[in-house]
């Protein structure tokens, strides 16, 4: 974007500025021997047209809307509408979370995000001995249909896009919401929202599993099979870094790893023989925004970046919604503290105006008191008025890519993108030539686990060494008892749900059940898209447990290997 005139001229005012202005100061110091990001990305001074002199910009920046989508997913962004508000939302009963989401809607969310309680994530149900004590402790309890017809009660499905964050029984709650379209006459291309669905990254990070890595995959394919055909509204699968980033990773691994699993599912359903442009639509991704507000920006914009050009180059992608990277954004949990908590509500602001910033599609603002429980409905409020304050009163939203061009953040860009690119080949190589043999081959063989374990000790020893800061933890202490009013779940949460529970098995044809999950099992056994028959499971109102202990009886269990070298 320069010529050579130019830059050598730029050389030498710049080492003139160093000479004769930087160096006094040098001569006082500075706060640190070292600057460098969350992930301990090191960062210079300044930056300056010479560490731009390479950027092309119609191949590296373009327009936003268009290839290779640098500045941004649509033309218009965030002056056109402004990014879904999304807060997670769910504890307890149905009837509970049914309250909270009216709750949300009345104070202007505009889409809604399930939690969804750890027996549930599990597939198992609220009877299981496995269940005791975790029932509606850390999200909603959904056992059966009859759970979602609750949660529901009162909300115009066909109009209010939802988000369902689960993921080894993801297909079950998936085909419960598609049998509640149709029990409320909603017609199935009607429906919008998203299924977390993303099982690679499970094996990756967050460890929720039921079957084996291979099952799973072909799980997530049959789920993206039957959304082309029939839910077109519903992205079948949110690619999720978030856990990744969550579980220690740096920002790069992130978004690598993330592309990376995005790829292996883009393979598996071409090798089940779907279009690429019929189905790379429906795909959604989930990112984590932490502290580093540079750095997250850089890290957006080059993700969306590295996902065109691969798209294009290695699958033959020929539409741009094929082409364009979509995500969601959800504040960094782990950088949340239980020490002075309301200074979270500033970390969070930081962190959703950097997801702003680098152009997400839609945004969940962590509450300020997630550290110490689920969050209360005053927390909520605030977290949801922090992302309406950005969009009405910040003026953040207003230009498109408004850091677009910044000497620093192009640079910064630029390296994020040489540093996925190196991760994404390594994990091509390491299955032959295959993203997504090698994103199971490195499952198998511990790589991932060992990438990010390195990354999260380094980065705590940092903090032990004081050479991170953390605001209240290892500086600006105080001594103090936070008096935050947090949410309990009522103990009679689980004698609740079990009632329910009892009662539809009471009310349900056993008969009807057991054929259903028959078919189910006969699916499975002979390589059919399973989804369905989970639908017809569900709607004689088949337990997730009794789905999800079909699918163990059909695949086995997995265990994972640790310690390999």
């Amino acid at each position: 974007m320069f010529d050579e005139e130019e830059l050598a001229a730029i050389r030498e005012s710049r080492e003139e500025w160093e000479d004769e202005t930087l160096s006094e100061y040098l001569e006082y110091g500075e706060r640190k021997d070292r600057f460098a990001t969350v992930s301990n990305h090191e960062v210079d001074r300044l930056y300056t047209p010479e560490d731009v002199a390479d950027l092309d910009y119609e191949e590296d920046l373009g327009f936003p809307g268009e290839e290779p989508y640098t500045r941004g997913a649509y033309p218009t962004m965030y002056r056109g509408r402004t990014w879904t508000m999304r807060q997670f939302a769910g504890f307890g009963t149905a009837e509970e979370t049914n309250r909270r989401f009216h709750y949300l809607i009345d104070e202007g969310q505009t889409g809604l995000s399930v939690a969804f309680d750890m027996p549930s994530l599990m597939g198992l149900d609220s009877d299981h001995p496995m269940s005791d004590g975790e029932v509606g402790k850390e999200g909603v309890a959904v056992d059966t249909l009859a759970d979602m017809e609750v949660l529901f009660d009162g909300i115009d499905i066909g109009e209010v896009s939802t988000s369902f964050t689960i993921n080894p029984s993801a297909a079950v709650i998936y085909a419960m919401y598609v049998a509640l379209a149709d029990r409320k006459g909603i017609d199935r291309t009607e429906i919008r929202g998203t299924l977390q669905n993303d099982m690679l990254k499970e094996f990756i990070a967050q460890k929720e599993w039921v079957i084996p890595p291979g099952p799973s995959l072909d799980v997530v394919t049959d789920t993206i099979e039957y959304a082309v055909a029939e839910t077109p509204g519903i992205h079948p699968v949110s690619v999720s870094g978030y856990h990744i980033r969550e579980a220690g990773s740096t920002a790069a691994q992130e978004a690598a790893f993330t592309l990376a699993d995005g790829f292996a599912y883009v393979e598996d359903a071409m090798e089940r023989g779907l279009d690429v442009d019929e189905f790379a639509p429906l795909l959604s991704f989930f990112f984590n925004s932490h502290n580093s507000v540079f750095e997250e920006v850089a890290k957006f914009r080059a993700s969306r970046r590295v996902y065109a050009r691969l798209m294009d180059e290695w699958y033959d992608a020929e539409k741009p919604e094929s082409k364009r990277l979509k995500f969601h954004t959800q504040t960094a949990g782990q950088s949340l503290t239980a020490q002075q908590p309301l200074n979270n509500v500033v970390r969070t602001t930081l962190q959703a105006t950097a997801a702003v910033l680098g152009g997400t599609q839609s945004l969940h603002t962590n509450s300020y008191d997630e550290a110490l429980a689920l969050p209360s409905e005053e927390a909520v409020r605030v977290a949801l008025r922090t992302q309406q304050i950005l969009a009405e009163e910040s003026g953040v939203g207003d230009i498109v890519d408004p850091l677009g061009g910044s000497f620093a953040v192009e640079k910064l860009t630029d390296e994020m993108e040489s540093e996925i690119l190196a991760y994404i080949e390594e994990i091509r190589d390491i299955g032959d030539g295959s993203v997504r043999d090698g994103v199971l081959d490195g499952i198998d063989q511990g790589y991932f686990h060992r990438e990010i374990q390195e990354a999260s000790y380094e980065y705590q020893k940092r903090v032990d060494a004081g050479e991170e800061t953390v605001v209240g933890v290892n500086d600006y202490t105080i001594d103090e008892d936070p008096d935050i009013d947090i949410l309990h779940v009522d103990e009679d949460t689980q004698e609740t749900q079990l009632d329910r529970l009892a009662r539809v098995k009471r009310e349900r044809d056993d008969d009807e059940v057991e054929a259903r999950l028959d078919d189910l099992a006969d699916a499975i056994e002979n390589d059919e898209n399973v989804m369905p028959f989970i639908v017809d499971a569900v709607k004689a109102y088949a337990t997730m447990g009794e789905v999800m202990e079909t699918f163990s009886e059909q695949y086995g269990q997995y265990s994972e290997k640790i310690g390999l070298a």
